[in-house]
């Protein structure tokens, strides 16, 4: 198997770089010491075109699938912004797929491009305390009422929820042991983040500080009808499309972690002197290095 890249593939890489370049190591030790959000990185990557690289090509988007979507998170990490820089935008590369292969016409034009624009900002409710990611356990409900569904619950781990004015959400509409599979009775939704039904908590957490971690509670949330992504008790098969692009896209970060890791082992090891000579002419230090 060809692990290179493609043409496309690197003008992807060096087009993300030159953008990630204006954001350098300081910048990221800034956002990482006062916790604040990259808004200008996240502006920045909108302003590029590039919050749209998996999505359709007529709401806004590139077009370009999960292979670019994965060179491009790969580069923000090798650039030295880290998760904190993947983390800002992760959420449009992966999380809106579900609209994406199932929404409606008239849900794609308007929950995409704004999206796609930076002017929406969506965080990803799917985790929940007492159940981690068995997804079919989760105890969120979402009541059907004529035209709206009324959704109570708690959702932990939810990146973004500070800075969001829109989520991802998937609830159980249907018990579960009325269901012929666990799979069946969740549903999901894209909808407003109203702060005066959810209560959104800040977690202390040690690394990615400008990327905020989230306890929602959420209370009696009225959400129309037109928000429901796909098919009532579908929504589980909806969120596979997003949950899916995501692991990839994890292991896609990582790589560039490495690269940034080894990039700067070798950049000291060329700059240090001891005993009046670099480090890096030493094997012990040479050998390591090349093994990565």
């Amino acid at each position: 198997m060809d692990f290179a890249y493609t043409a496309e593939q690197l003008q992807v890489t060096e087009a993300v770089g030159r953008i990630c370049g204006s954001f350098d190591p300081e910048y990221w030790l800034a956002r990482d010491s006062d916790g604040l959000f990259p808004h200008d990185f996240h502006r920045a990557m909108a302003q590029g075109g590039w919050l749209g690289i998996c999505m359709p090509q007529e709401h806004g988007g590139a077009g370009l699938g999960i292979q670019a979507g994965a060179a491009m998170l790969q580069a923000i990490n090798r650039s030295g912004a880290g998760m904190s820089g993947s983390s800002a935008v992760h959420m449009n590369i992966f999380g809106l797929n579900p609209v994406v292969r199932f929404g409606t016409p008239e849900q794609k034009a308007r929950i995409l491009p704004r999206i796609i624009s930076g002017e929406d900002k969506a965080c990803f409710a799917v985790t929940e305390p007492t159940t981690g990611l068995d997804t079919t356990n989760l105890r969120t409900r979402a009541e059907r009422r004529g035209d709206r569904y009324i959704i109570s619950g708690q959702k932990v781990w939810i990146s973004t929820a500070q800075v969001a004015n829109k989520m991802l959400i998937i609830a159980r509409t249907t018990p579960k042991e009325e269901t012929k599979r666990p799979v069946d009775g969740l549903t999901l939704f894209y909808t407003d983040l109203d702060r005066n039904r959810i209560s959104v908590r800040a977690i202390d957490k040690m690394g990615r500080k400008c990327v905020d971690s989230n306890e929602l509670f959420i209370d009696q949330l009225e959400v129309p009808i037109d928000d429901r992504i796909g098919e009532e008790g579908q929504g589980f098969k909806c969120l596979l499309h997003g949950l899916n692009p995501e692991r990839i896209f994890g292991a896609a970060c990582a790589v560039g972690l490495g690269h940034a890791a080894l990039e700067r082992a070798t950049q000291y090891a060329r700059e240090r002197i001891v005993f009046d000579r670099q480090i890096g002419k030493n094997q012990g230090i040479q050998h390591p290095l090349a093994e990565r």
